[in-house]
């Protein structure tokens, strides 16, 4: 059995990449993350075009209806070119969660809108994975109020997908009053993370999340298997960048690539990602054909891409010397979006803990201990 990616799957990969190289440049990020909206939403245009808003739509409301692999194969892309595009919530995890979740009426009318790159939905679910203690969604009377922190995608949404402790999901129109959003300052200035507060504002529940979290778990696996994937897409980048400028630095008239040291730093990092390619593509075929192992599969891929990611990061930094904390060379646009993957939907300790009660093994403290508010590394 030949397990990788089909020409297909290469294309689409090679094809988002060469457009990213072209249209996003680090020049490009770097005007971004100082504000510049317009080349954001001039890149994610072009992005749009190429598909990637209706991977995961099924094809009766305008969607491609692929699967799960190739979402991962635009994830690695977008993460190798630092893109400053919404994906993961809005075109990969609202998509599931309203196929899913949603009723006719819903899917109708939001679907074919994600499809054609109309609509962003942001998702809110770090509620389900760990709430703050003030923090709750709470659902009554067709109304929701509460607060919902790191909505994915979030920023500029057309509507939200938002869940409570019990795994339940809320849909709720961006336009709706008593809805107040909070920009969050995070490591990762090319990608906007908010908080949402809501006080009685008109929602509809997914049916289908009602009394069942099989539709939490499924977006929130998708989402974490998404992050893994731009995280190695990232760590590919920060190796391939060592290797060159191991190869072009000189020191006591020599390239620092011909020192047994920096040789074994290349080496390394290169040893510790190579694996996490095949991890990441084996946890996207198991959310798709093998629902007993999908769960743990996601938590595995998750937290070990996550580690792995975090030691690439630091280890290419230090190949490249003083050079590697500059603006000029930009490696630290790759660095800051693997922390905050590694944050997001939940850190490698937490997701370790999950991995843990689904093979029974769990021997951590009681519900409420675990949902006590823990500072976010990510907030400055």
């Amino acid at each position: 059995m030949y397990f990788g990616l089909s020409e297909e799957q290469q294309s689409l990969q090679d094809n988002i990449k060469k457009y990213l190289e072209d249209n996003a440049s680090l020049d490009t990020i770097k005007e971004v993350a100082k504000g510049d909206i317009d080349k954001a939403q001039n890149i994610h245009k072009g992005l749009i075009e190429l598909g990637i808003s209706g991977l995961m739509v099924p094809e009766q409301y305008g969607g491609l209806e692929l699967d799960m692999l190739f979402a991962v194969v635009v994830s690695g892309a977008l993460g190798s070119g630092t893109a400053p595009v919404p994906y993961s919530g809005a075109y990969v995890m609202a998509p599931i969660a309203l196929s899913l979740g949603g009723d006719d009426s819903q899917k109708e009318y939001w679907l074919p809108k994600i499809a054609g790159g109309e609509a962003i939905i942001g998702v809110g679910i770090s509620e389900y994975i760990g709430a703050r203690e003030d923090a709750d969604i709470a659902f009554s009377d067709g109304k929701i109020s509460g607060r919902s922190l790191f909505v994915i995608d979030g920023k500029d949404a057309d509507a939200y997908i938002l869940a409570n402790k019990a795994g339940e999901l809320f849909l709720v129109n961006s336009k709706e009053k008593g809805i107040s959003v909070t920009d969050l300052t995070t490591v990762d200035k090319t990608r906007p993370s908010i908080e949402l507060k809501l006080e009685n504002v008109k929602a509809e529940i997914l049916p289908s999340s009602v009394n069942s979290q099989e539709v939490i778990n499924k977006v929130l696996d998708a989402g974490r298997i998404m992050l893994a994937a731009d995280s190695v897409g990232a760590s590919q980048v920060m190796l391939d960048k060592s290797v060159a400028y191991s190869l072009e630095r000189k020191q006591f008239g020599r390239v620092i690539g011909s020192f047994q040291a920096v040789k074994h730093m290349c080496a390394e990092m290169a040893a510790e990602l190579e694996p996490c390619h095949s991890m990441i593509w084996h946890a996207a075929h198991c959310h798709d054909n093998d629902p007993s192992q999908a769960r743990l599969m996601a938590c595995h891929t998750k937290a070990h891409v996550s580690e792995v990611a975090k030691e690439i990061s630091k280890t290419s930094t230090e190949v490249h010397g003083g050079m590697g904390f500059t603006d000029e060379l930009g490696l630290h646009y790759w660095f800051k979006r693997i922390g905050l993957n590694r944050q997001l939907l939940g850190s490698p300790e937490i997701v370790r803990e999950e991995a843990a009660r689904i093979q029974n093994f769990d021997q951590s403290p009681n519900e409420s201990q675990r949902s006590k508010e823990i500072e976010n590394p990510l907030l400055t």
